[in-house]
């Protein structure tokens, strides 16, 4: 799911100027409350150490990252993957014929488990997809989605996002003002590095790969097809972005909040991601997320890009996308 409500101080008024506001369910939802100037988020700065400290084109933590003055993250190399493979019982899909594997690979200083499922039934390298999934599902939750990719000839690689996709905005704030890794500029570093491991992979054709996520997964997609150039494209299922670039800075007062939550919103790099295709699936009906908000991302966004639209009264992926997708790769990977 999408990351809680964040707030960004202003230089008016009592100090606070509200951008939007969410509020997530028990079951991990969030519902999301009208705002003048975006359709959906609020942004909580709390800026609590105080520290005057600017982290522009610097190596910090276990990351080499840099962040440029417009708020815009790159990674320098990343150096050979390193991982381990096991071939395991396919628990997910019983009768599926895939081979499905168990991964860990190092990113970040960490180690991230995935699973890799490879379609049995082809004779020359499948195409791969990083496959992320929503706040709170894991990597067994997604291969659903996993096997149905398979069905159409794709291989895919599902990992835990960390915290299972939870954001927390404000201690990601407290991390990058001191110097140290925010949590999601780990987890856009753990695609980059899961595009490697795939890559790697004799089964997979590393010309042939893309990312595809469901909800906050389809926002890392976004950010991460925009800084490698060899993925053909990002798909985002029931995602959008947040809006930052609607903000006036002159009227922020805290400019290092600014500047990592541009960082982190994936309309800041859509400019970056032609060649690649941007293809964004979600319902008119969407629980969490509104049409409107996606449609707005899908507008900022150049070509190549699609959209396609469905009913369903609910959030993430369901039976009346699988055309739609179904197309989208077929074309991504001609």
């Amino acid at each position: 799911m999408l990351f809680s409500g964040r707030v960004l101080l202003s230089k008016n008024g009592s100090g606070k100027k509200v951008i939007g506001k969410t509020k997530r369910s028990s079951s991990g939802a969030r519902t999301f409350k009208p705002a003048i100037f975006l359709l959906g988020f609020l942004m909580i700065v709390v800026g609590v150490f105080g520290v005057l400290y600017n982290p522009s084109n610097s190596t910090y933590g276990n990351l080499p990252w840099e962040l440029s003055e417009a708020g815009i993250l790159s990674f320098s190399e990343r150096g050979e993957p390193v991982f381990t493979l096991q071939e395991i019982k396919d628990f997910y899909s019983p009768e599926s014929p895939d081979i499905l594997k168990l991964v860990s690979f190092e990113s970040g200083g960490d180690k991230v488990e995935a699973l890799l499922r490879i379609p049995a039934d082809t004779s020359s390298p499948s195409p791969g997809i990083i496959l992320l999934p929503g706040a709170g599902v894991s990597k067994e939750g997604e291969q659903g989605l996993a096997s149905e990719l398979s069905r159409m000839g794709y291989a895919s690689l599902t990992f835990d996002q960390r915290n299972q996709g939870a954001i927390n905005i404000e201690r990601d704030l407290e991390l990058f003002k001191v110097g140290l890794d925010p949590v999601e500029y780990l987890m856009i570093y753990d695609v980059l590095k899961a595009a490697d491991v795939l890559s790697a992979q004799p089964e997979i054709d590393p010309e042939r790969l893309a990312v595809l996520g469901e909800s906050n997964g389809g926002r890392f997609a976004i950010i991460a097809c925009a800084l490698e150039p060899s993925l053909k494209g990002a798909i985002g299922i029931s995602t959008s972005g947040d809006g930052t670039e609607e903000l006036d800075p002159s009227q922020i007062a805290d400019s290092e909040a600014y500047r990592l939550y541009c960082s982190i919103d994936p309309e800041t790099y859509l400019s970056a991601l032609p060649p690649s295709k941007l293809v964004m699936i979600h319902s008119f009906n969407d629980t969490v997320i509104s049409h409107e908000q996606a449609l707005r991302t899908f507008a900022l966004a150049e070509e190549p890009k699609a959209m396609y639209n469905t009913t369903d009264e609910t959030h993430g992926y369901t039976a009346s996308m699988q055309p739609y997708l179904e197309k989208e790769l077929s074309l991504l990977f001609k």
